[in-house]
């Protein structure tokens, strides 16, 4: 083990100020290791010389440290350029003063800004987390509120209107009060990409340095000098991202060096809060404030809340409340490690233990139902489609064919009927169809790398998408000559016009994205290729396009063809006329589109088969009255035994009578009476009984593992699959499922590559879950008043067509869909922990409701850190009788 050197040590008890003074300095302390790493022990005299937090001229420092003066110099240049001395020039002499800070926050922060520093020692990444936790872990709960060494300041929006604040609570004093301003990179996030604890939140050009901060800054290259105009620019796009403000509040009041734009899963001092839950410590004045009354359970105000102090509930009364469990806070109790969330980066939660609204909770995408709703019902159409398109990209396909979970369990149908939502989405996504203008979403960054998607279907064209919007550079390849996988190929246009899909498939082309069609990745180029040509990550979204097999006699026979070639073929225009008696063999949503095509392409007659009784077929119900309409006749309960054939052509198919489908675990588990069976003829059978996945050479050579069905093995979460460049999602990972499925996998497939090719960023931590769960319908009560008795709108059909394969389903109209839209009984609502929210205002920022709002709750003030051991002190003595108190009470139960 090395000798401990003593003028580090001494240097490194210095720095560490008040939350290093009880703590010993061994090799071990990331006081010292950090410092040991980049500085010389003749660095270390001139920098105790200067000592702690004293601005010194050089004529001193020289004196001080009894060195030549060319000597002091070029030793101030080093410690100026390491970050452990900081150096200006003063406006009134005109000389140099030079600056020795705190560990953290203060000199940390500039040793980590220098680049090439800390790439060369990444051990300063890993002072600055370990410092920032081990330190703080004594004094989190004794901090006076807003009086550790950082502190929130609020969006400036979020308090302009509130009366009697104080000058410097606004970001716009500090903007006012400087004139010299630089950009660098966060330091927070630098520190977690060299330690591979990375957010996904980038670091480049967000932390904002004022004043003298900004001279040094520019003076050793950390920053970039800056207008107040690119500032603000900055300040905004932070605010867009979801990203809060701190300052550092250490040299007194309205004094500060810096805006930090932080996000919680990242930010150090953040850690005060969300790690050791005690947000007192850094606190603006002010904490958000809800209305229930305007609230809509959007989930923006959640998604992007730093400390998880908002979570979505129910508006709806409870007939039997939960019982209110009084909190247990820092400020009153006794506070140690088991009151801590350590794991506060992977556990966060959007939804309170109650539930909220049952349509979110049962989108698979989660998407904010019950806010666009609200917007239509305003008027705010293109606000409407914005909200929708954060989660959906295809609200105009998903409104003609997403079987519609979330009207399964909409509250009001418990009432009379649920509310119309596909129709409503429709309606709002129809408007951008018929408009010259379509909406492209805000890029993020302008990242650049290259990114493979494979199978242009729901899941790879929503990967892109909102890999697009991060600026990466996205090629889509599908095989086929059509884009949109089962959506162009497997589902008829009288369910989804072509047009409809192509015009929402232009938006993506707008946003940059390249797409190769008639290729085949694995036959035509394969994946090493495409590495070769700079694809840094793939996204496997080739979905389910084949059909499965009977395996029984007579299959191989001329005229028995597969439900989805059939609809594929018939989807790219091929010859696919039909003649005589056609059955159609399956019950689910497929199997009705091949039967409904079957009438069209000139079969005599269309009859479906299924094992399943009519209550038990997975088609949906309005997909079975479409086909009723279209003259399908529906047998149930009937399974094929063999088909029929003479001199190699299909003549007819005999049934066996199914006796049930599920065993008692609803297991897919038919019996059959095998002596009760028919013989139907046919001319055609069409077999639609469900999808297979068909990866030809796509995956040799790769480490990809299959599973069941020949799905890809990937984890539940990241998508990653064994090979680590590449992730699975949509059907070819989860088997046949609703393209709302596909869509939502798309948009976790960018998340996760988006952190993947982004050096130093994991996967997983800081990441939503978005574990969502419905309140207990049985245990809400609506009051009569809170709704009127308008009956569900009904689109309705056009009695005119164009052709046999148009689309005769009409949208709303806007008186209908205002009717529709009022007719929502609005259950969700945000929920405030006010202990755990800090103020920042980010929550004000997302929502367009004016549903929540921040009130000036507190009145510290921040001070000069030389007084805060006094005031630490004195909170500790009050803090002491509150807990006397506390334990009292929860002792005995008095309040």
């Amino acid at each position: 083990m090395a000798q401990l050197r003593p003028k580090i040590v001494k240097l490194a008890k210095m720095v560490g100020g008040v939350a290093g003074a009880m703590n010993k300095i061994d090799e071990n302390a990331p006081e010292y290791y950090a410092l040991d790493a980049v500085v010389t022990d003749e660095m270390a005299d001139v920098a105790l010389a200067i000592g702690l937090r004293q601005p010194r001229v050089l004529e001193y420092i020289v004196e001080k440290c009894g060195k030549p003066r060319e000597k002091v110099e070029a030793l101030l240049a080093k410690l100026a350029e390491t970050g452990v001395c900081k150096v200006w020039t003063d406006k009134e002499d005109c000389k140099d003063r030079y600056f020795v800070n705190i560990f953290a926050p203060g000199m940390l922060e500039m040793m980590v800004n220098n680049r090439e520093q800390l790439e060369a020692h990444p051990e300063i990444g890993k002072a600055f987390e370990e410092y920032t936790r081990k330190r703080l872990a004594p004094m989190a709960a004794l901090f006076p509120e807003g009086l550790a060494m950082m502190r929130v300041i609020p969006v400036e929006s979020a308090i302009r209107d509130i009366p009697d604040t104080k000058p410097w609570e606004h970001l716009s004093y500090y903007l006012d009060k400087y004139d010299t301003f630089s950009v660098s990179d966060c330091s927070c996030r630098q520190s977690r990409r060299v330690l591979g604890q990375g957010c996904g939140h980038l670091e480049k050009d967000i932390c904002i340095q004022m004043g003298t901060g900004a001279e040094y800054y520019i003076r050793t290259g950390r920053g970039r000098q800056v207008s107040r105009r690119e500032v603000e620019e900055i300040i905004k796009f932070a605010e867009d991202n979801g990203l809060m403000h701190e300052m550092p509040s250490t040299d007194g009041l309205g004094e500060s060096a810096a805006i930090c734009n932080c996000c919680s899963c990242a930010c150090f001092s953040m850690r005060l809060a969300t790690f050791f839950k005690t947000p007192d410590a850094i606190r603006s004045n002010f904490s958000a404030v809800a209305d229930a009354e305007k609230c809509v359970a959007c989930g923006q105000c959640v998604e992007n809340c730093p400390t998880n102090a908002l979570k979505l509930g129910q508006r709806l009364c409870a007939r039997q409340p939960a019982p209110v469990i009084p909190a247990h806070t820092a400020r009153d109790h006794k506070w140690s490690e088991k009151d801590w969330n350590v794991d506060y980066r992977e556990n966060r939660e959007d939804v309170a233990e109650e539930g909220t609204s049952p349509c979110k909770t049962a989108c698979p995408a989660h998407i904010a139902i019950q806010g666009y709703i609200k917007l239509a019902a305003q008027g705010n159409y293109a606000e409407a489609l914005e909200l929708i398109k954060k989660e959906n990209p295809f609200p105009a396909v998903c409104g003609r064919i997403c079987p519609h979970g979330c009207e399964s369990e909409c509250t009001r149908g418990d009432i009379d009927e649920p509310i119309a939502i596909d129709e409503i989405k429709k309606f709002i996504a129809d408007r951008e169809l018929d408009s010259s203008a379509c909406y492209i979403p805000p890029m993020r960054y302008h990242l650049g790398n290259r990114i493979a998607v494979i199978g242009a279907g729901p899941a790879g064209l929503s990967c892109a998408y909102f890999l697009a919007i991060d600026g990466y550079r996205v090629t889509v390849f599908e095989k086929q000559e059509k884009l949109g996988g089962m959506l162009a190929l497997g589902i008829p246009s009288f369910r989804l016009e072509k047009d409809v899909l192509n015009a929402e498939i232009d938006v993506l082309r707008k946003m940059g994205v390249e797409f190769r069609t008639g290729v085949e990745v694995g036959h035509d180029i394969t994946l090493d290729a495409l590495r070769r040509e700079g694809y840094e990550a793939f996204y496997l979204a080739i979905g389910a396009q084949g059909g499965r097999r009977l395996n029984i006699e007579g299959e191989d026979a001329e005229g028995v063809l597969s439900g989805i070639d059939f609809l594929r073929e018939v989807n790219l225009g091929h010859e696919a006329k039909l003649s005589g008696k056609v059955i159609v063999i399956g019950g689910g949503n497929v199997a009705i589109d091949v039967a409904r095509t079957a009438t069209r392409e000139g079969a005599a007659s269309t009859a479906l088969y299924c094992l399943e009784s009519r209550k038990e077929m997975p088609a949906l119900d309005d997909e079975i009255a479409e086909a009723e309409s279209d003259t399908v006749i529906f047998n149930n309960g009937w399974g094929p035994k063999q088909i029929l054939t003479e001199n190699g052509k299909v003549t007819g198919v005999e049934f066996k009578r199914c006796v049930s489908v599920f065993d008692q675990e609803h297991r897919f588990a038919p019996q059959y009476d095998e002596n009760d069976t028919m013989i139907v003829e046919a001319n055609t059978v069409l077999l639609s009984i469900g999808q297979s996945i068909q990866w030809g050479g796509l995956l040799e050579g790769s480490r990809v593992q299959l599973g069941r069905g020949n799905c890809a093995i990937a984890d539940g979460l990241t998508l990653q699959t064994a090979e680590p460049d590449l992730f699975a999602g949509g059907d070819c990972r989860t088997g046949p499922q609703f393209a709302i499925h596909a869509i939502a996998a798309g948009k976790e497939g960018a998340i996760s590559i988006h952190r993947f090719v982004q050096p130093g960023q994991t996967l997983t931590l800081g990441r939503d879950r978005r574990n969502y769960h419905a309140f207990d319908k049985a245990n809400v009560t609506v009051p009569l008043l809170s709704f009127d008795n308008t009956p569900r709108q009904q689109a309705g059909h056009s009695t005119e067509k164009a052709d046999r394969f148009a689309d005769d389903r009409l949208t709303f109209t806007e008186e209908q869909l205002k009717k529709e839209t009022e007719r929502c009984l609005g259950c969700g609502a945000v929920q405030v922990d006010s202990y755990m929210c800090v103020g920042c205002g980010m929550c004000t920022t997302k929502c367009k409701f004016d549903a929540i709002r921040l009130e000036h709750t507190y009145h510290s003030a921040p001070d000069a850190y030389e007084k805060l051991p006094v005031k630490i002190a004195a909170n500790a003595i009050r803090r002491s009788g509150k807990i006397v108190a506390s334990s009292v009470r929860d002792r005995f139960g008095k309040g």
